[in-house]
């Protein structure tokens, strides 16, 4: 599996949640709405989610591993950091 893209929206807005992010796998498949947090430890990612019946979150997709999703949280924060030097610079 390749990631072959990484779109980043920023949140302007005050909060944790800094950006929404979109990835390309292979250049077949996009998953959207990754969201980029700013937690107690430092940066980490949510993968995409919706609320259930009994008030609970449930991921709607996510990687099967943890060598997975480490890969791609560094990608995404990789661009992330990338996104964040490119507008201290404007």
């Amino acid at each position: 599996m390749e990631i072959t893209d990484v779109r980043v929206r920023k949140i302007d807005k005050e909060g944790k949640m800094k950006a929404v992010v979109s990835i390309t796998i292979d250049d077949e498949f996009v998953i959207h709405d990754i969201k980029v947090i700013d937690g107690e430890k430092g940066l980490f990612i949510a993968m995409p989610s919706r609320k259930s019946t009994d008030g609970e979150y449930r991921d709607i997709a996510h990687p099967i591993n943890s060598d997975t999703r480490s890969r791609v949280q560094d990608i995404i924060l990789k661009k992330y950091a990338e996104t964040e030097a490119e507008a201290a610079e404007e």
